[in-house]
């Protein structure tokens, strides 16, 4: 005859009491769900990870130093039993059953009168899968039906009806530096949720093609703008199709408030009276870097990192960089929008203290699969660029970390 199957139920642990016998890699993986749920949580145990000795120390559980002792489990409303010690366990699970607690054992499911479901969120959900019996599970199936459903509903590959309003709006959100998969997972469930999209150049093409038919893509760079500025109709755009009762998401390339002109078109909306989310993104300035091998800050070398905007040149009275200032400094500068200045950057930084032989790369379409690196000095990066034709967008590493990693990382 076949074991009857677990009945699933969620707990509702917030304030009530919670025992974790055990302070070991068990409990370190548990524990963050029980605390944000809100649950009274005991540990026991002589011994723990650091990291469930740092949740102690932040008054996020309560730590008793000791091993288990009858009368532990009396008043608690669950229990996770996960010690090394088989006899404790065993008695703990034992007192567990006498007082009516629902007990966890990881090192014995047969013997536990509650299992612990592979849990994942997206949308406001929580996806739980329970292997049905205690025999033969396997956590790494069970784990990986978990990663497949909630990845189909982030990524809109498993759709599930909506039975609720959307609230017309606009999302102003990051999409990274241009690989697809550097996205967050906020900024992809809202493209998969939009009605329309206006997208920047920069932003990571790739995911456009993603969306159904029905969505309207609208390069922001097409947008007629007449006798008024580019900026100013795509704030306009945002705000009209906004008030059509459209669910809009404003893509743009790597972080919407760095460089991006984000916090113009979140005022543009603020004044229209439009709802509006941002979503921040992986800037460029530190995964561009990243994706060709070069840390922007690394122990003995650099303790610090700038990001510029090298959009005008230093002497073009436009520019608020202190350039003099910058060339004092020890550690990692990052141009951004600075390939056709970089001559007269680096001539500047020069000519204010910095030493003609600091390393200079400068990475190509980063993350993409176009991406390419091309070093030099200050002293040969202007004629560098035109040798080896370095195009926009690149971004601009100036200091010591570019000698520091392996090349070609991605």
């Amino acid at each position: 005859m076949a074991e009857n199957p677990a009945y699933p139920v969620g707990l509702r642990l917030t304030g009530r009491r919670v025992v974790v016998l055990g302070g070991g890699q068990v409990a370190q993986r548990r524990l963050p769900a029980l605390i944000a749920a809100g649950a009274d949580i005991h540990l026991v145990s002589p011994e723990a990870t650091p990291s469930v000795e740092a949740m102690a120390d932040a008054g996020e559980i309560t730590w008793h130093r000791r091993g288990y002792a009858g009368g532990d489990l009396a008043t608690a409303w669950y229990a996770l039993i996960a010690t090394s010690d088989t006899d404790a366990n065993t008695r703990a699970s034992a007192e567990a059953e006498a007082h009516r607690v629902w007990c966890v054992r990881s090192d014995d499911a047969d013997a536990a009168t509650a299992w612990t479901p592979a849990t994942g969120s997206s949308e406001g959900v929580t996806v739980a899968v329970l292997t049905t019996e205690a025999r033969g599970r396997d956590p790494r199936h069970t784990a990986a039906i978990r990663d497949a459903v909630v990845e189909g509903l982030r990524d809109g590959t498993l759709v599930a009806p909506h039975h609720r309003t959307r609230t017309p709006g606009v999302a102003l959100v990051g999409g990274g530096p241009g690989d697809p998969d550097l996205i967050t997972v906020r900024g992809r469930r809202l493209l998969a949720e939009a009605d329309v999209v206006i997208a920047d150049r920069l932003g990571p093409r790739d995911l456009l093609a993603e969306l159904p038919p029905h969505v309207e893509v609208i390069d922001a760079a097409k947008i007629p703008y007449g006798r008024f500025m580019a900026q100013e109709a795509i704030n306009d755009a945002l705000i009209e199709h906004a008030r059509r009762g459209k669910s809009v998401v404003r893509l743009k390339g790597g972080d919407p408030y760095v460089f991006g002109r984000g916090m113009e078109e979140l005022q543009a909306l603020a004044e229209a009276g439009i709802p509006c989310t941002v979503v921040p993104g992986i800037s460029s300035s530190i995964s561009v870097p990243g994706a060709a091998g070069i840390p922007v800050t690394h122990r003995g070398v650099a303790h610090e990192f700038t990001v510029v905007s090298g959009h005008v040149a230093p002497d073009d009275e436009r520019s608020l960089v202190d350039w003099p200032a910058l060339a004092k400094l020890t550690g990692t500068l990052v141009v951004l929008m600075g390939v056709d200045k970089i001559g007269r950057i680096a001539e500047t930084l020069v000519a204010n203290g910095k030493s003609p032989d600091t390393p200079v790369a400068l990475v190509q379409e980063g993350t993409t699969a176009a991406q390419r690196r091309v070093d030099a000095t200050l002293a040969t990066v202007a004629e560098t660029v035109v040798a080896q034709d370095v195009k926009p967008p690149a971004v601009i590493v100036i200091g010591e970390v570019v000698g520091v990693g392996p090349r070609g990382t991605v």
